[in-house]
This record gives structure tokens, sequence and C-alpha cells, in this order.
């Protein structure tokens, strides 16, 4: 990519240039997924958790026509404020995004890519998109699955978020050809929950262990990236029956009220905040700051 639309910090840079640990940060958490002031403040934490681990945080921005990588305080403040008008870039919306000099925060899709324009090789975040119920009639299907086909980042998350068809999002990335990782686990998080009931083939039990996977699929892989999974942790995490229920009324009232496309995960995420009295937004808090810290010792590891 030319430099000219690629800006890294110069804490990054250096870091990459020297050969230590870096973990990518998503920045759509602060825009459009969590409430204000939490989701600034958990956007700090989850760059402190790195720098705990090791490593150097590396949140990926868009701004005036540029695709920043370690992004500084003010710009993720810009982020944060609700008066800035502030566009959701997946990876297709990039080029566009750039040419216009548009202020956007960027998802799974888009943080990978720049993350490996940058050359990191970690990625952390909440949770990935992938196949949304009910896909076999709107064909909605996350772009995040695509990107980790294609793109060689290693991404920790709490696997993909509860509103999605966790099943078929699993055998899509079977299909695509991208291993999914249990770590600590055997079975495929629910996001808010420990646990969906979906075994998983691989697991490793430590940062040296996913150390070992992430380099040996890099060397074989061809160009693709890999998911390594951790759940919530288990003083926050809910019952997946409980979650369920929450989610069947948040989809019943989407459709009532027309809310379709991008909107729909917003929302959903919203429903739930309610619904739980508060409990989900504190889950995805604490996994989001724990998918951080667990990058940052795998990245550690690795580098």
């Amino acid at each position: 990519m030319s430099s000219d639309w690629l800006s890294v910090s110069d804490e990054v840079r250096a870091a990459l240039g020297a050969g230590r640990p870096v973990v990518a940060l998503e920045s759509s958490l602060i825009a459009q997924g969590l409430p204000v002031p939490h989701n600034l403040e958990t956007a700090i934490a989850a760059e402190e958790a790195v720098r705990e681990s090791g490593a150097i945080p590396a949140t990926v921005v868009v701004s005036e026509g540029q695709l920043v990588v370690g992004a500084m305080r003010p710009l993720l403040e810009r982020l944060a404020d609700p008066q800035q008008r502030v566009a959701k870039a997946g990876s297709r919306d990039l080029g566009p995004l750039l040419a216009a000099r548009a202020l956007a925060s960027t998802t799974v899709s888009a943080t990978m890519r720049a993350a490996h324009l940058a050359g990191i090789a970690v990625f952390a975040t909440g949770g990935i998109g992938g196949v949304h119920r009910g896909a076999g009639r709107s064909f909605d299907i996350s772009s995040d699955i695509d990107e980790l086909a294609a793109t060689p980042v290693a991404v920790i998350s709490s696997g993909a978020k509860s509103i999605l068809d966790l099943p078929a999002t699993l055998e899509l990335l079977e299909t695509r050809r991208v291993p999914v990782i249990g770590y600590g686990v055997d079975e495929l998080p629910a996001f808010y929950s420990t646990s969906s009931g979906l075994p998983l083939t691989h697991r490793v039990d430590g940062p040296r262990e996913a150390a070992a996977a992430v380099a040996a699929h890099r060397s074989i892989a061809g160009g693709g990236g890999m998911l390594i999974v951790q759940p919530p942790p288990s003083d926050l995490a809910i019952d997946r029956e409980e979650v369920n229920a929450w989610i069947t009324d948040a989809l019943r009232d989407a459709e009532t009220r027309g809310i379709t496309g991008g909107a729909v995960t917003p929302h959903l995420l919203g429903f739930l905040a309610r619904a739980s009295g508060g409990r989900t937004l504190s889950v995805n808090i604490g996994l989001i700051v724990n998918n951080a810290r667990t990058a940052g010792r795998v990245a550690s590891a690795l580098t």
C-alpha cells in the first residue's frame, strides 16, 4: 500500500522495526459498539492490557485520507464523540473513505487489512461477524469471514457475536479454510456465554502453544488468517439460554421496526443491554479487555 494512504505511528513503527510484539485493535467499538463513556474507557483499557502483556497496542482508524495504525488519544476521543459523523469501515469501504478523507472507525475486516499492511501479525477484538440468523433468505454474511480466509493475521476473540447463527458461522469458517482454535477450551464460546455447545477441533493451552500454531499456519497457509477463541471472564458470563431468549425478542423488535442491514447489529446490542439490565454491556467490556491481554501475550510469545 502506498505510504500516502498508510500512516503508522512512530511508536508502532519503532516496535516493528526492532522486532518487538505489536497487537492491532479495532475502533468500531468506540464509534458504534459501546455507549458513552464506556466506549473510550474500554478502548484505553484494551490498550493498557496489551502494554501490561509486554506488547505495543496499535488501534486502527481512518482519518484525513490516511489509514492510521496506532491512533493517538485525541483521535480516539474524536471517534468517541457522538457529535462527530463517524463512518463504519469494513475492508471494502477503505478505498472510498480514504479518497473522501472521511473519519471512520474500523471493523474486524478493515482492521485485519490494516494490520497486515503494517506488518502486524496479531489482532484482538471482542467478537467477529459471521452468518446472520435467517441468512438463507437475506444472504447477510459478514465480510469478516472472507477477510479471515484471505489475510494472514491471527485474530483473538470470544468467538462470533451471540446474535449470529453460530453453527452456520463455524461451518462457513471451516469451508473457507480458517482454523478455529480454542484457547484453553474445547468448545466455541458464545460471546456473552462461555460455551455454545459447538465442539472445536483444535485447542491450545497458553500463549506459547498459540504462538507456535500461528507461526506454523503462517508458514504454510498461503495467505489466510486464523481465529483463536477464548470465553468471556467467568465472573461476567451469562447463561446462553438466557441470552438466546433476549436475542429472540431483539430480532422480533428489529423486524417490527423495519431495521435491516448494518443497522441491525447496533440495534440488537442496545436491546440486549437494556433487556439484561446492563449485564451484556459488562460482559462485552470485560471480554474486549481480556482478549487484548491474551493477544499481547500471544504476540510476545510469537516475537
